[in-house]
């Protein structure tokens, strides 16, 4: 570790970003979660095995944060995503992470139409740890994030009615980008170009797209959703 990152290790334990709950039944898992969170600042407020305990954990500590596993007991099937549904619902200040072990685009799609502070990654995901805690972030700022996978997957299987038709080979590159969560600026980084070349795509794409004037990180989830939802 370099000295850069041992001052800004030693900042986030003095100055915790937020708070932060864990959800998982796999104990491993989340005590190496609740490890990672506290090393790099957050505060863990709690663990819970299971949805219905997670949405309790939510309701005593109202944190800024909760990391969800998508299947949990008793049937292992979705009640992670039930739980995230009622957190969203009962607690919308607290952002949402859902993990799954697998790339499972309905239960995505449901999810991501919550818009702000939400996102899925891919179990698989966490073992890029700049990644995850990237995710971790941009969430607690009120962003969204999607797999990579997902949106590989999603781009794979475009139907005939394609209503991103409009759009440019470059402008369905930025919009992908977009769907990743990333910033203006990370998407100049990524292409090459600069942020204000990016910023008129994104305003080129929002027109294509015919989006209602909101404010700026609506129209970005907006359009996300509208490039998710049409492949």
């Amino acid at each position: 570790m370099n000295e850069a990152q041992s001052t800004a290790m030693h900042r986030s334990r003095s100055t915790p970003k937020g708070r932060v709950v864990l959800a998982d039944d796999d104990v491993l898992l989340r005590e190496g979660l609740a490890s990672l969170c506290e090393r790099v600042g957050y505060a863990v407020a709690g663990q819970a095995g299971d949805g219905e305990a997670l949405v309790a954990l939510v309701a005593e500590h109202r944190p800024e944060l909760a990391v969800v596993d998508i299947r949990m007991p008793p049937e292992h099937s979705t009640e992670g995503l039930k739980a995230a549904a009622v957190i969203r619902e009962k607690f919308p200040a607290t952002g949402i992470l859902v993990l799954s072990a697998y790339v499972e685009v309905e239960d995505a799609l449901a999810l991501l139409a919550g818009g702000r502070r939400i996102g899925y990654l891919l179990k698989s995901r966490i073992t890029d740890v700049d990644e995850f805690l990237e995710t971790l972030d941009r969430i607690a700022k009120g962003g969204s994030v999607v797999d990579p996978s997902l949106v590989q997957e999603l781009v794979a299987a475009q139907r005939r009615d394609d209503p991103l038709a409009l759009l440019s080979a470059r402008e369905r590159e930025v919009l992908e980008l977009m769907a990743e969560g990333r910033s203006n600026a990370g998407i100049g980084r990524r292409l090459w170009v600069t942020e204000g070349t990016v910023e008129k795509h994104v305003r080129s794409i929002m027109s294509k797209l015919r989006l209602p004037e909101a404010a700026d990180d609506h129209r970005r989830v907006l359009a996300v959703l509208a490039f998710l939802e049409s492949h």
